[in-house]
């Protein structure tokens, strides 16, 4: 019984390093495949949500997406007014635009442009 025990012993050990290895490389292939990932996603929500800022913030970019977030916001509260309209179309139109440009670079160019460079605008 006591050889049985050290058997099984021996293959929970087995099992445990096998798990562990592939995990490693799972995690090692997650933490190098972010980049078309965020590239996607911070395209298309550029485009969908541009004026509120949330691509800025998906990029790491926190000062530029409070701007867009803070524009937003004055143009919704002076839109009575009508400098509030401009202001919207005007934040719109800036997550627009960079929606299409995230979308249209191709990976490396984007990961070297706002990820590795930290480019903030267009």
């Amino acid at each position: 019984m006591s050889e049985e025990n050290k058997d099984l012993g021996d293959e929970v050990k087995e099992t445990a390093n096998d798990f562990k290895e592939g995990a490693k490389e799972a995690f090692d292939n997650l933490s190098n495949a972010g980049g078309d990932n965020k590239k996607v996603l911070a395209g298309i929500l550029a485009i969908v949500f541009g004026s509120l800022g949330v691509h800025k913030f998906i990029l790491g970019y926190q000062k530029e997406g409070l701007i867009l977030l803070g524009a937003t916001v004055v143009g919704y509260a002076t839109l009575c007014i009508a400098i509030g309209a401009f202001i919207l179309m005007a934040t719109g139109i800036i997550g627009l635009i960079e929606g299409i440009i995230y979308l249209t670079k191709s990976d490396e160019e984007f990961y070297e442009t706002y990820q590795a460079n930290k480019k903030p605008w267009f």
